[in-house]
């Protein structure tokens, strides 16, 4: 019998961030795919797949937390690439957004394309579609992917400056 190959898909690495923005608040599959805007389907896949590559635990429901920080430190931006496209309106992303959007003074603004948005920058692919209606849900959400979104096209003060946030966050949990 041959064994299907397990390849990560966009939504694994967003349902991971979401459970770490969770923080220790107990979620479940039909909630957690409604506030990703996702089918409970998708998270289900999400976390085999998750299981099965050890970046979630056994249970489905505990995120490896080193694991993903050395998934994101390491190997992002190769797995997941994105390079800033056309000048279109959107929500605010990577340095344009906070935490990052005080420490880097830039003239480049990123944003993900969102018709009802009120920045103005570059375009980035968000890391999957519903990011944008997500974050609308969730300010510690957007504060993560924003931050992913600095290690996937910033330079390297921008990423330096994102895994120290983001070790703080993934790993020490605050």
């Amino acid at each position: 019998m041959k064994q299907q190959q397990q390849i990560m898909k966009p939504q694994d690495l967003l349902l991971m961030l979401k459970i770490i923005s969770l923080g220790n608040k107990a979620w479940n599959q039909n909630s957690i795919a409604n506030e990703l805007c996702i089918s409970q389907s998708e998270v289900s896949e999400a976390t085999k797949r998750l299981k099965f590559s050890g970046l979630l635990d056994s249970k489905g429901k505990q995120v490896m937390r080193l694991a993903l920080m050395d998934f994101l430190q390491y190997a992002l931006k190769y797995v997941f690439p994105t390079s800033p496209g056309a000048l279109v309106r959107g929500v605010a992303t990577s340095h344009s957004a906070e935490p990052l959007k005080n420490e880097i003074v830039s003239n480049e603004k990123y944003v993900w394309p969102f018709a009802k948005g009120t920045e103005r920058g570059q375009a980035i692919s968000p890391l999957y579609p519903s990011v944008v209606e997500a974050v609308q849900k969730d300010a510690e959400l957007y504060e993560i992917l924003a931050l992913v979104d600095a290690l996937r096209v910033g330079r390297a003060r921008e990423r330096e400056m994102a895994i120290t946030i983001l070790k703080q966050r993934i790993v020490n949990g605050k």
